[in-house]
């Protein structure tokens, strides 16, 4: 199978990924719900990084190393770091605080200097303010941001007609490497013999029908 559908697989297990009905921050009634918070334990960890670390390879995007955005970004970007690390590529790393130190190292940041081509490792892009701060925060300390890598692509319009992963590609010109999308969970759903899975097809077909963005991806 391929890794896309794995993860997607992977976080029904966890219940990461719910069917139901849930109103998201938008006031809108989602047939589905994505908690990446729920991977809580060292072996899911260990194997979300896994798929993280498939996907920045998978993106064949070139990057000199990895920033952590706080809070949700700071395990993940650790855990994606060592992943590669198992794979032959050892990149270093580091992460913001959510307010400045003013003792010992001080700073805003924890972890290796930042320099050189930079990919942002964060769970999902909401509403673009942390992939925002962790750009500012990346060409202030002279790197140069390259990429985001995110778990999963809603694929969702916001406010506008554009999804906040295509907010971010407009306004910082930044690629958005996404271990799975809609296109993926709708694939899986439609690939699944489990009753329970394959009878939210219909239900999200028609919310993506409402809420979803024009961009396509395989």
């Amino acid at each position: 199978m391929d890794f896309r559908l794995s993860f997607i697989e992977f976080a029904i297990e966890r219940q990461v990924l719910r069917f139901g009905e849930f109103e998201t921050k938008a006031g809108r009634i989602s047939p589905y719900f994505f908690n990446a918070g729920l991977f809580n334990d060292g072996a899911a960890l260990a194997r979300l990084c896994g798929f993280y670390a498939e996907a920045a390879l998978a993106g064949g995007l070139a990057f000199d190393m990895l920033f952590g955005s706080a809070y949700k970004g700071i395990p993940l970007v650790s855990g994606v770091a060592i992943e590669l690390a198992g794979r032959g590529f050892n990149y270093p790393f580091a992460y913001n605080r959510k307010e400045a130190k003013d003792h010992g190292e001080g700073g805003m940041t924890v972890g290796a200097p930042i320099n050189g081509r930079v990919l942002i490792v964060d769970d999902v892009i909401s509403a673009g303010t942390a992939t925002r701060e962790s750009v500012e925060m990346i060409r202030a300390a002279g790197g140069e941001p390259v990429g985001v890598l995110i778990a999963l692509d809603r694929m969702e319009r916001g406010q506008g007609e554009s999804s906040a992963v295509e907010e971010v590609r407009r306004d910082f010109g930044l690629p958005v490497i996404s271990i799975a999308t809609l296109d993926h969970l709708m694939n899986f759903l439609y690939l699944s013999d489990n009753a329970i899975v394959a009878s939210s097809r219909e239900a999200i077909a028609a919310y993506r029908t409402r809420y979803g963005s024009n961009h396509n991806e395989s």
